[in-house]
């Protein structure tokens, strides 16, 4: 009896959309090279978008849609509608740093997020704290993660309403506004979907660290599992 051959398996897709309306970070581009360069090593393809026609239409068969960094309103109505429509069919979600400082007059998106950026003191080094250890964005880390970024303040803290994964330690930089509660990184359940956020990524050189590579990926693989 002669062998059947099965076609392989699509390769699972992630969608990274970076558009800005407000502050532009000028390291979106190293961000998208980042997602695109794990894809790669790591069995995913990634198309990256800042057209927001694109959502025009319902998302299509994407295990993930990244925020690398979006800022401002981002979305039209119906984006809006397809976005919400894609994570409460069990879509993934991942929001990256600025992420946070985007589409404020969306409820919806504030409760995807899990929180809404503040302000933050100058970009410095400073220490963040793993709380959990059993999830893919931060079991590789040390207890103590010593990394440089910007260290965002939220309008209110998510504990509570999220699983809480990294938190800062206020101790270790200047011009911490949230005290002993300090969540940068958690992830949480969406309708039928997931949804991660990091505060870490601002800088260019942050998408070439080891150690913030693998949590960036570690939160993408989080989100994209049904």
């Amino acid at each position: 009896m002669a062998a059947q051959h099965r076609s392989p398996s699509p390769r699972p897709r992630v969608l990274v959309y970076t558009r800005t309306t407000d502050y532009r970070h000028d390291s979106i581009p190293d961000g998208t090279a980042a997602v695109r360069s794990l894809g790669a090593a790591h069995g995913f393809d990634v198309h990256a978008t800042e057209d927001p026609d694109f959502f025009d239409a319902p998302v299509g068969p994407y295990a993930a849609v990244v925020f690398l960094s979006t800022s401002g309103d981002v979305l039209a109505p119906a984006g809006r509608e397809h976005l919400a429509a894609y994570v409460e069919a069990g879509g993934g979600f991942v929001g990256v740093h600025a992420a946070a400082c985007t589409e404020y007059d969306w409820p919806y998106y504030g409760e995807l997020l899990g929180a809404r950026f503040a302000r933050h003191p100058e970009y410095q080094p400073g220490r963040a704290v793993v709380e959990d250890h059993d999830h893919p964005a931060t079991r590789h880390l040390p207890a103590v993660w010593d990394f440089t970024d910007e260290w965002y303040d939220f309008r209110t803290s998510p504990r509570g309403s999220v699983r809480v994964l990294l938190s800062a330690d206020e101790t270790s930089y200047a011009g911490g506004g949230m005290g002993t509660d300090h969540p940068l990184a958690w992830c949480h359940s969406q309708g039928k979907g997931r949804s991660f956020y990091t505060a870490l990524g601002h800088a260019p050189e942050s998408y070439q660290a080891p150690h913030f590579r693998t949590h960036l990926l570690g939160g993408i693989t989080w989100a994209a599992a049904r």
